[in-house]
């Protein structure tokens, strides 16, 4: 009889023993381990803390958002803005193109490509078939090219003194500004009348406006593109 008992109690100690040798290890198991991805959340462990890697793509989504205003301004002074978005882009495509989360496609990547096209044929065309109505020669059309970009800097220094806007305005204003003075002395080389002179100066202008709003416009539907893509 005593050893019968002696029996069970020994069973129930190990059975104890068991039992709590096993939520030990469930304990163990359940406790969240470096570099395991929580749910679609990825997490590391540095120095003791647990980093959530979601806030830092949303900061880097966000720093895209600025650099690729920044440079959708740039379109403002002649410089190739969209393309710079383009490049923009694709780096943050290439860094975390691996993310489960929100992510910039490579699809968007190709429609950027698309849209930078669509505003250099915008702002070309516009230009040229400006000065070209006017039966402007190819001098007066490469005067009035170097002429708006001139006039695009010009502007940009002598707007700076009002805030925000005014080298924008400055930008596009003298811009256009310097496509009539290059289209018109292009003519006065060409040895043409005083009128056919202002009428391709006037041409280059409005062109140079057409064309520099059309490629603006692209580059604001890119901007809009890359930010829905990199934050939903």
């Amino acid at each position: 009889m005593e050893r019968s008992i002696a029996r069970v109690v020994n069973n129930d100690q190990l059975r104890y023993a068991e039992r709590t040798s096993k939520s030990n290890c469930v304990g163990v198991s359940d406790a969240p381990a470096a570099g395991l991805v929580f749910g679609k959340v990825p997490r590391v462990n540095i120095f003791g803390w647990q980093i959530d890697l979601t806030w830092t793509y949303y900061l880097a989504a966000f720093i895209l958002l600025m650099l690729n205003g920044s440079a959708w301004a740039l379109n403002f002074v002649t410089l190739p803005g969209n393309w710079i978005i383009v490049i923009l882009t694709a780096l943050f495509a290439l860094l975390f193109g691996s993310a489960e989360a929100a992510h910039v496609s490579w699809w968007c990547v190709l429609g950027l490509i698309f849209l930078a096209v669509v505003g250099e044929v915008v702002e070309f065309l516009a230009g040229a078939a400006g000065a070209a109505k006017h039966g402007a020669s190819r001098r007066a059309m490469l005067l009035s090219l170097f002429g708006s970009i001139v006039g695009s800097f010009a502007g940009v220094i002598l707007g700076s003194w009002i805030p925000i806007v005014g080298s924008a305005i400055g930008a596009v204003l003298l811009g256009a500004g310097g496509a009539f003075a290059g289209g018109y002395f292009g003519e006065q080389w060409r040895g043409t009348e005083h009128a056919q002179r202002v009428a391709v100066g006037q041409g280059a202008l409005f062109g140079r406006l057409f064309g520099t709003v059309g490629k603006i416009l692209v580059g604001a539907i890119m901007v809009g593109l890359a930010t829905v893509d990199s934050f939903f």
